[in-house]
């Protein structure tokens, strides 16, 4: 293996303690870019220009783009980290408006509130990604309130 940074060791572990082991090796590559805070704590991770996450402040997880989630994606098995989305609520979570319980199909049993999770439709296409809001038995039986804060899906 070749020489690693430490930047780039601390957020493949952070990776794949979130997202389970091997996360991290898929997430980054041996050429992520980071972006430090003013106290040199890691905030964002990207590659070639592009964001693939953010180290949330508040507890050290990650937020991911775009890119980052569809790295997971290709990665993930089914159903980790997946919300499967009623085919009515496609065109909203879109825009990155909020996924309410009553448009969730199916979950991964192991989702847990605030858990980053991946919106995908009946076809396991990545839609978003967002903040899971709910656990995933909340998720299936709720008929109302929200599931999944969405975050914007391009970028």
């Amino acid at each position: 293996m070749s020489f690693m940074s430490s930047n780039l060791k601390r957020v493949m572990t952070i990776a794949d303690f979130q997202f389970g082991r091997g996360a991290g090796r898929a997430l980054f590559p041996d050429d992520s870019e980071f972006l430090m805070s003013r106290t040199n704590r890691i905030r964002q991770v990207s590659s070639n220009g592009t964001r693939i996450a953010t180290v949330r402040a508040r507890d050290g997880l990650l937020t991911l783009s775009m890119k980052g989630a569809l790295s997971l994606h290709d990665f993930l098995e089914l159903p980790a980290y997946r919300v499967t989305v009623h085919a009515d609520a496609v065109p909203f979570v879109l825009k990155g408006k909020t996924l309410f319980a009553k448009h969730v199909i199916d979950v991964d049993p192991s989702i847990r509130a605030m858990d980053e999770v991946l919106l995908v439709d009946l076809e396991n296409n990545l839609l978003v990604t967002g903040q899971a809001l709910l656990c995933a038995a909340e998720m299936k039986d709720f008929n109302r309130g929200a599931a999944v804060a969405v975050r914007k899906s391009k970028g």
